[in-house]
């Protein structure tokens, strides 16, 4: 029976959707049924409590709930639906607003939830029928993550406590096999017939019936994708048995190139060897129990690689599928070794064709391309999936939303469509991919797990565990479609990136300790659940483990043995602990509210026992049986003949193949991907994705610092060339190896010290593509080894397949063997980064373009994007037959930028030639004519192939008055045949291109540019405000002053605190923190430079009494995400210290005393000006609302230092800098029209001209007159919404002024603060 405790009452909440969004959900609603006329939204919060709450209570939640705007439309003869979170959850949205409650000292409050009551007005006299209403319904929700339900639902029914559904056992002794047989369908378990005969034999040896935890948990652990077994396989292929397998061939790049690696194949992620290097963090010890301060020591450090994918999730629910992909692999990076901090990220996306209906594109038809038969319609694909538009207005999204309120700068990517019928095979990415992965550090002492003796503690860390993803490593074992749909909804996946924030804060203060770290292994918890990471923990030592289930912590009622233990509820690691260092493992996490529970313990005996008192044992198995050999898999296939035809030229005109070329969304602009995602956050960032003054996204790699006073640092590229697999899967393979390569060049690496991951996906069991797979890894592995290179990390996903039934028609839809490659390496010095931003010269004929074909004049089309454009597929893949050819060729690139040869350079894929040349222009503004004679001397050698062939390559721009030292470097390295003069700079903003004298085309900048900003224009206008969209898609005219300037009138060089500092005298300042803030080291890094004692402040230690604010003399409030924002930016920060009598007197005491100042970037910005009744001089201080776009924006913008008291601008107005800028919610709004006269601004967003920005992206936020600072009357207190402290740096900007070597312009605001000290 259902229960539940305590009351239920509703509180009537804000605005749930802004003019925009419901203007494009009537819309939507319109083509469902014409009668509807309107549609207004609102949130509805439902609080449960303990008992009737006193009015003071009442009035307090009722103001912590009034985050936004009252709806203001009166509707008539209205269909009402209450959109409320899947009847069953619970919201990661409740989880923090409840916190909040709690923390703001309303007692009694079990939980808040919310909902959305939309009214949907229809036409005087409409009766709808119950189809119409479901089919307006299923608009107005996420059918994978929410319920709607009518406005009179019981809502108690959202809290009740359900009872437990008890734990099941299958009949095997008295059944036999067959039980297992219909346990493994009715479960979806994906077992095989080998895995339930060895059940079978296991469990009859133990002479007893398995429960369904055992079977799930089995399920889980010997997953594909857990296991792996095709790649550890046995081969046999067109008869010929095979000597390797995947897996192996994989090792054997690591055996013949081990050098640098630190751990291969062996943890949660691939380590690579680093430096000695300053890193700057807390150091918890005996006698700072937390480390007080921000220490700068010296250390070896290494790098983390990982990269995971996360196919089945997104393709099932796109936003919570790619959230929780990045988290997962976030958690990797994590958990590798002893611990280790992420720090950088990569996301990828791979769809079928996205069908823009205001783009239509003939090539996303169901033409075959290879016999050339017409049809003019589509294919088609199953209602059950996302769409590929879906997929990328979502997907994104979530990943985009993971990192950044984590705290993990994106800075790499990339995103394909492709969808053919290539002679009567759909290949496709209905089930897309979704690839998610990046870089962490990890001390020199931490690299290896420990082995956990008996008695060793077995944690669980993080958030508590709910009905979600049951199943989910088995259901991305099948094809799309192979299971059922319920099953598909317990595959849905719910994402709380603050929480696992909290949780690396707990991680990070025990690895800070070094040899004293009481974490002696560590995994992070995904498939399977803790029935798969718990186990694994055990298995490091050797001996068994024992757990009680009962101390699990879970967030919904009613959980049964097998929902608890299997269960894939994110943000949660497992932990196995040496017992003396729980007390400090307990204050690390109480200080970080992070929770945690003792589960279990190692035991002397080998057997896996989980139990919940008085029951049977959920588990009572021996750890052999669970993770022993289960029968090896043989796959027993052979290739398919393809019938491809050549690609044919005939018919194709040169403007009109160029333009379709760019606008296809492989090659066009990804901007719609990037701006949504921190790319700052951490400030170790040294190169992100966008170039040169106008901030355009092509840049070839991602470049990070190893610490805040060192350039040296990593660098990260991907390669993927998938739809070559279809012709040739080999070459497929050397193709995404090389572009990675080419790509992670323009750092300044050496090729030997460069590792890749290799993530391979198939659909294996497809007719060939198996035997396409191992020729397609064996070509990986020996290219690998002929570049001297290895593959220490990877994963698969050998399910790529989806299989529909349409009007009684059997369909499919198979992906192509699919490798995407990640490349890593250290980097000597981050301000030699090479970019596509052509560098201009005094005289235009100073420099020129060089094009070095690595394809030898082979120009190989088939695959490429003009071959998919024109549906003409061709049967010859460029390819890489050399590897020591592409090997010599990064050598001598980095040996010519050393010698200061090479001005530029962008890598040759995609698009070709003509693709690689105009994004170079539209970074720099730089008309480019290129002459193709030299080119077109090769055999075979033709206009189109010469411009839109995709063989590996690069454009280079090179002094005029060097050339004759690249032609001898070239020659000497043995690539004088590669190096073509393709290239010079024109005044006109054009692309020409010209061969024997003659002018073949010209393609205005504005024009093509356009083209190529078409997909992402589209996508971001449905996606965000479409106002917003169009006015930066008219920003790529000439017209509008787009660029980013620099004008400073101080000496950026002058270090005005160095007398200071040289006094030995640092004063304290707090580096203010809350949970879910994360960018307390970036602020620190800045203030220590000035010459400060940065103090780690963490809330908690306020709140306990641990810290007062009395000893410090300076407060910097930091950005991130407290409390994940729900309750409005900024809002459950200051609600905790407003709705505190001890804290609000600490901090009105602190802001009065005369000698003391501060500051409030970004989170920490809109937290402060919500204390303005605390802050003298602050009252007429703005509220930050969410931003007229009302997405996240992350850009480099140009800012103004304007006249103002704040005497952190002291010297600086007047001056311009490009300055980070990273916020959801940063438009001002003052709260009488009066403050905006009386309130102290001291800075704002200006275009290219040094104005006022009024447009968007120059305007980020839409705030009137681009304000975005504010000081108080006496200038000790400045608000701002960019954040400086990831600009004090110039290797942290991604374009600033050429003499910015060092310091930014913006260091001067830190040392501004220490010279006023005193």
């Amino acid at each position: 029976m259902a229960s539940i405790a305590g009351i239920v009452f509703n509180l009537e909440g804000p605005r749930a959707l802004s003019d925009f969004r419901e203007e494009r959900l009537l819309r939507a609603l319109e083509k469902v049924n014409s009668a509807v006329e309107a549609v207004s939204s609102r949130f509805i919060h439902f609080v449960h409590a303990e008992k009737e709450l006193d009015a003071a209570s009442v009035d307090r939640l009722q103001a912590l709930l009034n985050y936004g705007p009252t709806p203001s439309k009166v509707l008539e003869n209205t269909f009402d639906v209450l959109v409320v979170p899947r009847l069953g959850t619970i919201s990661p949205w409740a989880s923090k607003a409840t916190d909040i409650v709690g923390n703001c000292g309303v007692a009694g409050v079990l939980r808040v939830e919310r909902g959305t009551l939309f009214s949907v007005q229809m036409k005087a006299g409409t009766v709808l029928s119950e189809d119409e209403k479901r089919a307006l319904a299923a608009l107005l929700h996420d059918r994978m993550t929410e319920s709607a339900v009518p406005p009179d639902f019981p809502v108690q029914n959202l809290f009740v406590d359900l009872q437990g559904r008890p734990m099941e056992t299958v009949p095997l002794l008295a059944q036999g096999r067959k039980a297992l047989e219909e346990a493994n369908a009715d479960m979806g378990l994906a077992l095989s017939d080998d895995e339930i005969a060895y059940l079978a034999d296991a469990f009859e040896k133990l002479q007893r019936d398995p429960t369904d935890v055992e079977l799930m948990m089995f399920a889980q652990a010997n997953s594909e994708h857990c296991r792996h077994k095709i790649f550890n396989a046995e081969w046999t292929i067109d008869g010929e048995k095979k000597a390797e397998t995947l897996f192996g061939m994989i090792r054997a790049t690591h055996k013949a190139a081990p050098q640098f690696t630190i751990t291969a194949y062996a943890d949660n992620a691939a380590i690579f060897e680093g430096r000695d290097v300053e890193r700057l963090y807390p150091r918890p010890s005996d006698a700072d129990p937390f480390g007080s301060t921000f220490e700068m020591k010296t250390e070896r450090t290494h790098t983390v690689f990982k990269v995971e994918t996360h196919n089945h999730p997104t393709a099932i629910s796109p936003f919570p599928g790619a959230s929780t992909g990045s988290g997962g692999e976030i958690r990797d990076e994590g958990a590798t070794g002893r611990g280790a901090r992420p720090k950088a990220g990569l996301t990828g996306f791979t769809t079928s064709a996205l069908r823009l209906s205001e783009a239509p594109h003939k090539w996303e038809d169901d033409s075959d391309c290879s016999a050339g038969v017409e049809n003019a319609q589509p294919y088609g694909a199953p209602g059950r999936i996302a769409t590929p538009l879906s997929i990328m207005t979502e997907g994104p999204l979530g990943g985009a939303a993971f990192n950044n309120e984590f705290g993990r700068p994106n800075l790499l990517g990339y995103f394909r469509t492709f969808e053919a019928n290539v002679g009567g095979v759909r290949y496709g990415y209905h089930k897309p991919i979704m690839l998610a992965g990046g870089i962490g550090n990890i001390r020199d002492d931490q690299t290896k797990k420990l082995t956990p003796p008996a008695g060793s503690l077995l944690i669980v860390l993080g958030g508590p565990g709910m009905r979600i993803g049951l199943g989910g490593g088995a259901a991305s074992s099948m094809n799309t479609g192979a299971n059922s749909e319920a099953l598909d909804f317990d595959s849905v996946q719910r994402g709380n990136p603050e929480m696992e924030r909290r949780a690396q804060e707990v991680i990070d203060r025990c690895w800070s300790m070094g040899e004293a770290n009481p974490i002696l292994a560590i995994h992070d918890v995904g498939a399977g659940g803790l029935s798969n990471a718990m186990p694994e923990l055990a298995d490091l030592s050797g001996k068994g483990a024992q757990f009680d289930l009962s101390k699990v912590p879970v967030e919904e009622t009613g959980m049964s043995p097998l929902e608890i233990w299997c269960n894939e509820s994110q943000e949660r690691y497992v932990i196995a602990l040496d017992p003396a260092g729980l007390d400090k493992f307990d204050a690390f996490c109480r200080r970080e509210r992070c929770p945690y529970a003792v589960i279990g313990h190692i035991t002397e005996k080998s057997d896996l026992k989980v139990e919940r008192p008085g029951e049977d044992d959920a588990v009572n198995m021996p750890m052999e049986v669970l993770l022993g050999k289960a029968p090896r898999m043989h796959r027993n296939v052979k290739h398919e003949d393809k019938v491809l035809t050549a690609f044919a030229e005939e018919g194709i005109e040169l403007e009109a193949a160029a333009y379709d070329v760019m606008r296809h969304p492989t090659v066009g602009s990804k901007s719609f991907l990037i701006t949504i995602g921190d790319r700052s956050v951490g400030g170790l960032t040294a190169r992100d994705q966008m170039v040169g003054p106008w901030q355009v996204p092509v840049a070839d790699c991602a470049v990070t610092t190893l610490g805040f006073t060192t350039q040296r640092g990593e660098a990260m590229a991907v390669g993927e060339r998938t739809p070559l697999a279809v012709i040739n899967s080999a070459a497929a393979s050397r193709m995404a190896i090389g572009e990675a390569v080419t790509n992670i060049a323009a750092a300044d690496i050496k090729l030997a010290r460069v590792k890749l991951s290799a993530n391979w996906m198939a659909a294996c069991g497809a007719p060939g593509e198996d035997a396409r797979l191992f020729d397609a890894v064996k070509a990986a592995s020996e290219f690998c080894i002929g570049l001297g290179i290895s593959i220490p990390v990877g994963k698969d996903s050998l399910s790529m397949r989806t299989s529909w039934t349409d009007a009684g028609e059997k369909k499919t839809v198979t992906s192509p063997v699919s490798l995407i490659v990640s490349a890593a390496a250290p980097g000597a010095n981050a301000m030699l980064t090479l970019t596509p931003e052509i560098k201009k010269t005094p005289v235009l004929e100073d420099s020129m373009l060089v094009l070095v074909d690595l394809g030898l004049g082979k120009n190989r089309m088939g695959g490429s994007i003009l071959a998919q454009t024109t549906q003409r597929f061709g049967d010859t893949a460029p390819d890489c037959e050399d590897p020591t050819l592409l090997g010599r060729f990064v050598t001598s690139l980095r040996k010519l930028e050393l010698s200061g040869c090479v001005m530029s350079y962008h890598d040759r894929a995609d698009g070709g030639l003509f693709a690689a040349a105009a994004e170079m222009q539209f970074a720099s503004r730089i008309g480019i004519r290129l002459t193709l004679d030299s080119l077109l001397e090769a055999h075979g050698a033709t206009v189109l192939n010469t411009l839109f062939n995709e063989e590996l390559g690069a454009l280079i721009q090179v002094p005029s008055d060097r050339v004759k030292e690249v032609v001898a470097e070239m020659r000497a390295a043995g690539l004088a045949d590669c190096c073509h003069f393709v290239g010079e700079f024109i005044k006109s903003d054009a692309l020409e291109v010209c061969a024997n004298g003659e002018t073949l085309a010209v393609f205005p900048r504005e024009k093509l540019q356009s083209a190529w900003s078409e997909a992402s224009h589209l996508i971001a206008r449905g996606r965000d405000n479409p106002a917003c969209a169009d006015e930066e898609f008219e920003g790529i005219s000439a017209e509008r002053a787009t660029n980013l300037i620099a004008k400073t009138t101080f000496n950026v060089d002058e270090d005005i605190a160095a007398p200071f500092i040289a006094s030995g005298v640092r004063p304290k300042i707090a580096i203010l923190r809350e949970e879910g803030v994360n960018s307390q080291n970036e602020m620190a890094a800045a203030f220590l430079r000035a010459g400060f004692e940065p103090w780690d402040v963490h809330m908690t230690d306020l709140l306990s009494g641990r810290l007062d604010l009395s000893g410090f003399k300076g407060l910097a409030a930091c950005g991130g995400f407290s409390y994940g924002d729900v309750l409005g930016a900024g809002g459950g920060w200051a609600a905790t210290i407003l709705n505190n009598d001890r804290l609000s007197a600490m901090f009105r005491t602190f802001f009065e005393r005369g000698d003391t100042f501060g500051l409030g970037v970004c989170n920490g910005c809109q937290m402060m000006s919500r204390l303005r009744s605390l802050i003298p001089g602050a009252s007429h201080w703005p509220q930050f609302l969410r931003n007229r776009s009302e997405q996240f924006e992350a850009r480099l913008i140009s800012v103004e230092i304007l006249e103002s008291p704040s005497i952190l601008f002291a010297g600086m107005a007047g001056s311009v800098m490009p300055i980070v800028n990273s916020h959801g919610e940063g438009r001002v709004e003052f709260l009488k029209p009066e403050d905006a006269v009386l309130s102290h601004a001291a800075a704002r967003f200006v275009d290219g001209n040094g104005q006022p920005a009024v447009y968007y992206p120059q305007n980020p936020n839409g705030s009137e007159g681009g304000l975005t600072a504010f000081t108080t009357d006496d200038g000790r207190f400045t608000i701002m919404m960019p954040h400086p402290e990831r600009s004090h740096r110039a290797v942290q900007l991604s374009w600033h002024p050429a003499q910015w070597s060092e310091a930014s312009g913006w260091m001067r605001m830190f040392r501004n603060a220490r010279q006023w000290v005193g």
